[in-house]
Parts: structure tokens; sequence; C-alpha cells
């Protein structure tokens, strides 16, 4: 099991979840990131921290989100790992 980056962390790529990771499962693709699914321990420290809300255990997506558990899987073999937080956000700030 796994937990899962989902649309809303599309075009935020706030990094506050990357910071509290234990395992630095998180990867930076372009325009979000992912968690990688054999890197994941469950340990749930980075769904609090998510300012989008955008983190779910893969079993708890919503029904229009299910394709982003495929996604993160693909996409985290693809894209480096990231550590550390800063703010990557798109338009220079966190949420209104």
């Amino acid at each position: 099991m796994t937990h899962v980056v989902a649309e809303p962390c599309y075009e935020c790529k706030h990094t506050d979840c990357v910071v509290v990771c234990p395992v630095e499962c998180f990867h930076e693709g372009p325009k979000m990131l992912y968690i990688h699914p054999e890197q994941c321990i469950d340990c749930e420290a980075c769904v609090p921290e998510c300012p989008e809300e955008a983190i779910f255990h893969e079993d708890h997506l919503p029904a229009d989100w299910v394709p982003f558990r495929d996604l993160n899987a693909t996409m985290a073999r693809q894209t480096p790992p990231l550590a550390g937080t800063t703010d990557r956000t798109p338009h220079g700030g966190g949420s209104p």
C-alpha cells in the first residue's frame, strides 16, 4: 500500500510534505510531485502537511482521481527524488 499525490497538486508543487517524509519518496515532475510506491512506508506524515490536501492513501482516492495511482508509480520512476523544502509554486506563493 502507498500514498498518492492527486490532482490538487497539479501546477502547485508545494513541498511542505517533502520535508517531513522520513524516506524521501517524493519525486518532482514538471507540473507536480509524485510519491514512489515502492519507497513510501505509509507513515502518513505528509498528509496533514499538504496545503492543497492532495495526498491520499491509494485505497481512499476519490473515484475521479484513481488514475493518479498509476501516474504516481510511472512518473516517480522517471523523475528525480526530491528532498527538503522550497516554494516551487509557479505563481510564487502559497495558497490564498
